[in-house]
């Protein structure tokens, strides 16, 4: 008793809440409130602008039968949508992945989660079109096998955060290949290789976003609820097992929840890459540690964070378009050799 005593305090100390709950609450309205106006933005602007009083005035029903409701109804808010659930969902498995694995370096895109839920999408557009509306699905059990195949290779060899990293490199690299392999042998495949391979969220239309958006709800449901037990298993297995939490069946839910996550996001959005990297640890440098705040403010900016890349996109090279994907890359791959060059020293003791 006295034991578990002691790993409680050390429970404790680690997520001290240094935040008081009412710093809290203001980050999350705050984050909130942000999220609205781009969304509002984000309807507004794009190829061509469209005042706010006249998307207000669509949004509210006082106009429907102009050519910016069209535009509106059938492009902007799908697209907006899509990039409010891409982000929640990307950023959510990267949180997700961080934690369970101990592991600062670890993402989608790095540890080849996107590349296995990529590889299903493609099959199942090339090999069977006729259950398009079940890419969700695919794509879930591709980013599922990959990330348990990644885990395997680096438990076996040590798993180490290099090891991980480096697991994660070669699967992906290997399914990068077969997934090119596809997209050459069927080339005529109902999907632009381009925009899916880096990413992109024009053309995205409400139907394929109501089976993702479902899964993704449910897992974030699923992560608030079990958020206690992410902080928990974040101790270290010898000291999570002390606190009595099952470490292999909890790991499990926690890879399956993050591969849910992925696959629903790449099923439409294709592989945007470094948003699972990057928002996670902005989050904790607003928040600490505590993953029961972690989880909100995570989904919330990571829609953000989404949602500004894809104004970008839409603006920068206006009229023109760019794939979000190449937003985020830049943003993201040099963020990623900061974080290398940060852990450098622990990487090479592990």
């Amino acid at each position: 008793m006295k034991a578990i005593d002691t790993l409680q305090r050390s429970y404790t100390r680690k997520f001290l809440i240094k935040n008081t709950a009412s710093y809290n609450i203001f980050v999350i309205a705050s984050l909130a409130f942000i999220l609205l106006f781009f969304i509002a933005l984000s309807i507004s602007v794009g190829s061509s602008s469209i005042p706010l009083a006249k998307t207000f005035s669509v949004l509210f029903g006082e106009d429907v039968v102009s050519k910016e409701f069209q535009i509106i109804s059938y492009v902007r808010i799908p697209r907006t949508l899509a990039a409010v659930l891409a982000g929640c969902a990307l950023s959510m498995s990267g949180l997700i992945l961080q934690t369970v694995l101990n592991n600062s370096l670890a993402g989608p895109s790095i540890i080849g989660v996107n590349s296995g839920a990529g590889l299903f999408t493609t099959l199942i557009i090339a090999l069977f079109p006729a259950y398009f509306a079940f890419m969700p699905i695919a794509a879930f059990i591709g980013a599922l096998l990959a990330t348990l195949l990644v885990y395997f290779i680096a438990k076996t060899t040590g798993a180490s955060r290099l090891t991980i990293v480096l697991a994660g490199a070669a699967v992906s690299s290997f399914i990068g290949a077969m997934t090119d392999t596809i997209l050459t042998v069927w080339p005529d495949t109902a999907i632009s290789r381009t925009s899916f391979v880096i990413g992109g969220l024009s053309g995205v239309t409400m139907d394929a976003l109501r089976l993702p958006g479902i899964l993704i709800f449910v897992s974030f449901m699923a992560a608030m609820i079990f958020s206690y037990d992410m902080n928990v298993l974040s101790l270290g297995d010898e000291t999570a097992r002390s606190l009595g939490l099952n470490v292999a069946r909890y790991r499990f839910l926690f890879i399956v929840l993050s591969s849910l996550f992925a696959g629903s996001a790449i099923s439409f959005a294709g592989l945007l890459g470094f948003i699972g990297l990057i928002v996670p640890h902005a989050s904790r440098f607003i928040v600490g540690y505590d993953n029961r705040m972690l989880v909100p403010v995570t989904s919330l900016l990571g829609s953000v964070f989404a949602l500004v890349c894809d104004i970008l996109a839409r603006t920068l090279f206006a009229p023109y378009e760019v794939p979000v994907g190449i937003i985020m890359s830049f943003l993201g791959g040099p963020f990623f050799i900061f974080l290398l060059l940060n852990h450098r020293r622990r990487l090479i003791s592990d």
